[in-house]
């Protein structure tokens, strides 16, 4: 065996004093690459998924591995790990390769070496749409109804995808396998490969008096309305799920989900920083200088906002609870409220006299007042 396989140690990649864990990750490693799924039944690369399978089940045997260790290959007949022999691959360790592979990575891997068995109609595709929100609906949550365009059971077969009174008949191809197998020999004996059936796409029935409305496929395409309950707190780019909401699968297949991914507009006047809103609030240098009660428009009502004496340009007032909602339920953003100090560019001649009243009485210098001449002219080029 020796001659034909190799070093079981260099096949995995691993030196001879490696550990269970080094070994384990070595095949993983190995059988991801190699598997026949990942390179199209390509016979070259499944030959050597059989070697590094023969090593890896070897070597994570502490028995197996001490008898390789001291006898080589020859040490293992008898054990279930030896030679390719007449009794195939299958004989060695009592269980396929798909076997072997699926307890490592789980679910149904592709039959490879073991008889997949009818698994039914596949699951529908999933569906997506994009729904555009104005921002307080996305603030407060909402109710909106969407309109797609998706496969759903046809009615006249009751998504048998056979005319009605007529069934499905099993499969003349796979015999209701829904896959046809290839067996060959290989240097480890026989090799079974797994195909899903060509006649039946891997259902194990076939139509022959296909159904007039979807022609067979069990389905038709329809626009549908949902509702989609929007929760309180989602941003633009979030996603919705709708479990089942997306193509019924071919058959009588269950349905797949539909992605819902949301646009929200932009506010006129908020601007949104994770939980928190932003807004910018001009405020004139009279009321900043001497202070002020103003009617605020937040997303929740007017309420008074106070401006105190000598208030800055930069400042910051923080609205506790006047934010956005946390989409998952845990309490609500603020409401931050930035000043910008509006300077009056445009004085009449009493407003320009009492400023420099105000500017002398604080030992303020200022440019000097402009003559009328000039005067007129800047107002000219305005």
């Amino acid at each position: 065996m020796a001659t034909e396989i190799g070093d079981f140690y260099e096949l995995l990649g691993v030196s001879r004093s490696a550990n269970d864990d080094e070994i384990k990750r070595a095949y993983r490693k190995l059988a991801r690459e190699l598997h026949p799924d990942v390179n199209g039944g390509d016979p070259a690369t499944e030959e050597r998924f059989k070697l590094v399978t023969v090593a890896y089940e070897t070597l994570r045997d502490p028995e197996r591995r001490r008898r390789y260790d001291m006898f080589g290959p020859e040490g293992l007949r008898g054990t279930g790990a030896g030679g390719a022999g007449a009794g195939g691959f299958e004989d060695l360790f009592g269980a396929g390769i798909g076997d072997l592979f699926n307890s490592f990575f789980g679910g149904g891997g592709s039959g490879f070496g073991q008889r997949r068995g009818q698994a039914g109609p596949p699951r529908g595709a999933d569906m997506e749409v994009t729904l555009d929100l104005d921002f307080r609906s996305a603030v407060f949550g909402a109710s909106k109804e969407i309109r797609v365009r998706v496969p759903v059971p046809c009615t006249t077969c009751d998504a048998t995808g056979a005319a009605p009174g007529t069934t499905a008949v099993t499969c003349t191809t796979c015999g209701g396998a829904g896959e046809v197998r290839q067996v060959r020999q290989s240097i480890l004996g026989q090799m079974v490969t797994a195909r899903p059936c060509p006649r039946c796409n891997g259902l194990g029935k076939e139509i022959q008096t296909p159904c007039p409305d979807c022609r067979g496929e069990g389905r038709r395409t329809e626009e549908k309305a949902y509702t989609v309950d929007i929760p309180a707190g989602v941003d633009d780019g979030n996603t919705l799920q709708l479990g089942g909401r997306g193509a019924a699968g071919p058959r009588g297949g269950r349905p797949g989900d539909l992605f819902v991914h949301l646009r929200v507009r932009a506010d006129e006047r908020f601007h949104r920083q994770g939980n928190d809103l932003v807004h910018v609030l001009h405020v004139p240098m009279a009321q900043a200088a001497l202070g002020a009660h103003i009617r605020y428009e937040t997303l929740d009502g007017t309420e008074d906002l106070v401006i105190p004496r000598g208030t800055q340009p930069g400042k910051v007032f923080r609205l506790r609870g006047r934010g956005v909602p946390d989409v998952n339920g845990r309490g609500r953003g603020d409401l931050l409220v930035q000043v910008v100090v509006d300077t009056p560019n445009e004085l009449t001649k009493e407003q320009e006299d009492l400023l420099r009243l105000f500017a002398g009485a604080r030992g303020e210098d200022v440019a000097p007042a402009e003559s009328g001449f000039m005067a007129k002219v800047r107002s000219a080029f305005k």
